[in-house]
């Protein structure tokens, strides 16, 4: 596995600090059921890191006292974690929004009976990768079989009431680009998407949410061996729009490793870049119960240009509008170092 952050440490991105704080996003556990070829967190089988119960409770602790609206629940495979249900009931009895990011065929892993179930009583958003309507495409870069499970899961959670227009279960749908490539617009895209899924396998989601593959971890090594590494950077710093800037994810989100260390985004925590507070310099969950993140400076490196890039690329879509794209014609280009 190459590193990456050597080479993203310099940067001219500009300077960034956190206006609110709206978002806990939490990663329970870097063990995966799949190990996908764009995964920046490097999850798989063989990963054993996970949130202990005692951090799990300073998790509930912040969410009481902080009270963010959303606690965004990630991984690996975060229902992986023996605490994810316990920690999804009360974080709901707080009135607290939980988002699950599954990768949907975790619904039929075994000892997972019930969790569709499980999610649908508790009203959780979820948010599930499918990057792709293709079976090869989807296969190809997240493994065999991945593509007919995918869709079982969403059938599941379709069965259950997931995905209905104007119902109170949402359900979300993830795409990444297959390579070195920026996604194409979201807006068409999910038209697609609803249009194919639907059609062909009977298949209902809300939204569809195009996301640009980070050159860390997994994707970053497979760039760095084939050579990639630095026309990729080319294209985000020469794709880079100064008005997502004011709604980039890290401006309104904190989040936690399965340590408690805290991070400016899961992006950050996977190349090591610990978020800072002041009088906290090695910031940690239990920092939140008598220091508050907002108007910290967010720490910043070359792939933050992957956040702001056309449209725009957070945990939850497209920031821009493509009418905004539209009118500004080419997107504006970072200066050169």
């Amino acid at each position: 596995m190459h590193a990456t952050l050597h080479l993203l440490a310099a940067t001219d991105f500009p300077p960034l600090r956190r206006a609110r704080f709206d978002t806990l996003q939490v990663n329970l556990a870097y063990r995966c059921n799949q190990s996908c070829l764009h995964c920046h967190v490097n999850a798989g089988p063989n990963r054993t890191e996970a949130m202990d119960a005692d951090t799990v409770a300073l998790v509930l602790q912040v969410l009481r006292l902080r009270r963010p609206r959303t606690l965004d629940l990630t991984g690996g495979a975060p229902e992986l974690n023996p605490h994810f249900r316990d920690l999804v009931r009360a974080a709901r009895a707080l009135g607290v929004q939980v988002i699950d990011r599954c990768n949907l065929t975790i619904l039929s892993e075994p000892g997972q009976d019930g969790l569709a179930a499980f999610l649908a009583e508790q009203g959780v958003e979820v948010t599930a990768s499918l990057p792709c309507y293709s079976v090869a495409n989807v296969d190809r870069q997240r493994g065999d079989g991945v593509f007919e499970r995918s869709i079982a899961g969403l059938r599941q959670l379709n069965a259950l009431g997931y995905g209905r227009e104007g119902g109170p279960l949402v359900l979300n749908l993830v795409y990444n680009p297959q390579g070195a490539s920026l996604p194409p617009p979201q807006g068409p895209l999910e038209a697609d998407y609803k249009r194919e899924l639907l059609a062909h396998f009977g298949v209902r989601f809300n939204h569809l949410f195009a996301l640009t593959n980070m050159p860390i971890q997994r994707f970053g090594s497979t760039l760095i061996s084939k050579g990639g590494f630095a026309d990729y950077m080319a294209l985000l710093r020469g794709s880079y729009r100064a008005d997502n800037l004011d709604t980039v994810m890290c401006r309104s989100m904190v989040s936690v490793d399965w340590q408690g260390d805290l991070y400016d985004c899961d992006f950050n925590q996977m190349l090591g870049l610990r978020a800072r507070l002041t009088g906290a310099p090695q910031a940690h969950l239990r920092d939140l119960l008598h220091l508050a993140p907002v108007g910290e400076p967010i720490r910043i490196a070359d792939h933050c240009y992957g956040c702001t890039v056309g449209q725009g690329s957070s945990c939850g879509g497209a920031l821009g509008s493509e009418e905004a794209l539209a009118d500004g014609a080419a997107p504006a280009v970072a200066a050169s170092r």
